[in-house]
């Protein structure tokens, strides 16, 4: 479990009041007007934006102060967060040495990761060589071979088309369930939400409101999501 126990997180003038617990191997969405803060909430979670007050707490132990690489989690960013000028295989690799000395064991993982995929035979490849599609599954092997019980998605997928982000949702979805992990995703799109989301965390008006079920939710929002969705 992952709780933010009456947490603030501010950023110059605007601050985000949340109240929430994340349970494990569940699909949360996180949606919201812009500027609601959804991504400030991401960014909370994973330690880039520091609590004004509250905690966060892993497993009921205190990580509020931990540093971004010692939490229990990952996050796949919108522009994937690949280096130009390192190989597909070292920018997978990074996920699990930054010195990039990989041990033989380690080269497996990054294979393993890069053939479940879909990207067999492209780990010599620089990302320039690659479609945007394949970019965002680079990306996404880099996060799968960290294992972590969480995984954040602050729209990656956005500036795809939409039969291509629906196979990227389709196989994150796939990738979380076979690991367990948790994915916690910043979608503007109501179709996203119904395609994989188990739960929907609606961001407005400084709150980050606690999960409730997708389905049901999408089905009779309340008059602020209703006017979100139009």
């Amino acid at each position: 479990m992952l709780t933010l126990e009456t947490a603030q997180i501010t950023q110059g003038s605007f601050t985000l009041h949340a109240d929430l617990t994340l349970a494990p191997a569940q699909t949360y969405a996180v949606i919201g007007p812009s500027g609601a803060g959804k991504s400030t909430l991401l960014g909370a979670l994973c330690g880039f934006i520091p609590l004004r007050a509250g905690r966060l707490l892993w497993q009921g132990k205190d990580i509020t102060q931990a540093a971004p690489g010692a939490r229990p989690m990952t996050m796949l960013f919108q522009d994937n967060n690949l280096f130009p000028h390192l190989s597909v295989m070292q920018n997978v690799g990074l996920g699990l040495r930054p010195d990039l000395r990989l041990g033989s064991a380690e080269q497996t993982r990054v294979h393993e990761a890069l053939d479940r995929v879909g990207l067999q035979g492209m780990a010599a490849r620089k990302p320039a060589e690659l479609s945007g599609g394949q970019q965002s599954r680079v990306a996404l092997a880099r996060v799968l071979v960290q294992a972590r019980p969480l995984v954040l998605l602050d729209e990656p997928f956005a500036a795809l088309g939409p039969a291509l982000r629906n196979d990227m949702l389709d196989l994150v979805a796939a990738l979380a369930a076979e690991t367990k992990a948790a994915l916690i995703m910043v979608t503007h799109a109501p179709e996203d939400v119904r395609r994989i989301a188990d739960q929907v965390i609606f961001v407005e008006a400084g709150t980050a409101h606690p999960p409730q079920p997708a389905a049901a939710l999408m089905d009779n929002p309340p008059d602020a999501l209703r006017a979100y969705l139009g």
